[in-house]
């Protein structure tokens, strides 16, 4: 249980957090620390602002940061904008590129371009992209990357003829080096054997240590498919509502737009800001200043960024220290 759930990376990085920040955490105790850090990672809001090589470490994370991308997003998709007359915006991969970085400051360009090619079927990175078609791509894109590398090495291995058996299960970085080939659209046997490709898929899934889509689901897309690409692959993957439910990071595309508690959150937020502007009369600096401050609700962040404020801290000390001895 404990190697399935990934306890002990939740346990190793709550310690490092610990000891990094350890002056501060001393204040209230160490106990109240692991309480709230292993909340934090119940609710799926421990990777926020954290590295990506943590964003990614386990199955858990990718999946509350997909949530949490959608959940700070969504209105991108709600709210119309100058691109697009169906009230949504339309973005580039830059631009939700920058969005994720926003979650995770080093997260790679490369798998929002993997995410955006999905949608666009070609190298047109500068093609604008509705916000639901762009989550889903990246849904699969992030959350089962190894598996589709793994499935583009078999997918070349049946375009050559090679043994259909021998299944490889490259690491992260191995499949770099083997391109996507584009589809043809106009040769009627593009792409392999549907139920062949499928046969490799379910050893694939039966021999991988990574995440992996349900094989009854995969089977299912398939079983109408004569030949299949490995786009039409990824096409398939990212529009299936059934392995969408299985991951269970995102809702039902029909109800992408829709998140009441978060709605309630954002209103109880409006009220308290409309409170206190309207709880004295502006042209009264005093009455203003006497009107309480209310802490608005915040979500849990990571240890990490007292550890950055307080080495800030540390060196502009530092620069004003240089200061006063020049001016001296």
């Amino acid at each position: 249980f404990a190697a399935q759930r990934h306890v002990l990376t939740y346990m190793e990085d709550a310690v490092s957090q610990l000891l990094e920040n350890r002056e501060d955490i001393s204040q209230y105790g160490i106990a109240r620390f692991f309480t709230e850090y292993f909340n934090s990672v119940r609710q799926g809001t421990h990777i926020l602002f954290r590295e990506f090589s943590f964003v990614q470490a386990t199955p858990h994370n990718r999946a509350s940061f997909l949530r949490t991308f959608w959940r700070c997003f969504r209105t991108v998709g709600k709210n119309g904008g100058k691109y697009s007359s169906i009230c949504s915006y339309l973005l580039t991969a830059q631009e939700y590129h920058c969005l994720l970085q926003l979650l995770c400051p080093d997260f790679p360009m490369e798998l929002t371009q993997k995410a955006a090619r999905i949608v666009l079927m070609d190298d047109a990175m500068d093609c604008l992209m509705s916000f639901s078609d762009f989550l889903f791509a990246f849904q699969i894109q992030f959350y089962y990357s190894e598996f589709l590398e793994s499935v583009a090495v078999i997918y070349q291995d049946l375009l050559a003829g090679k043994n259909p058996n021998t299944v490889i299960v490259p690491t992260s970085s191995s499949a770099q080096h083997r391109q996507r080939q584009p589809p043809n659209e106009c040769n009627p046997l593009e792409g392999v054997e549907a139920s062949l490709f499928y046969q490799c898929l379910e050893s694939l899934c039966d021999r991988s240590k990574y995440s992996c889509p349900p094989s009854a689901l995969v089977k299912e897309m398939l079983a109408n498919a004569q030949r299949m690409t490995f786009y039409g692959f990824l096409v398939a993957l990212a529009k299936d509502q059934g392995i969408n439910r299985a991951l269970g990071a995102l809702p039902d595309k029909g109800d992408l737009f829709l998140d009441p508690a978060m709605d309630q959150e954002l209103e109880k937020l409006v009220a308290q800001v409309s409170g206190l502007s309207m709880s004295g009369p502006p042209s009264s600096s005093r009455d203003t200043a006497n009107v309480p401050v209310r802490n608005s609700p915040r979500i849990n962040s990571p240890w990490k960024p007292l550890h950055h404020r307080r080495k800030m801290d540390a060196e502009s000390e530092g620069s004003n220290e240089e200061t006063d001895s020049s001016e001296n």
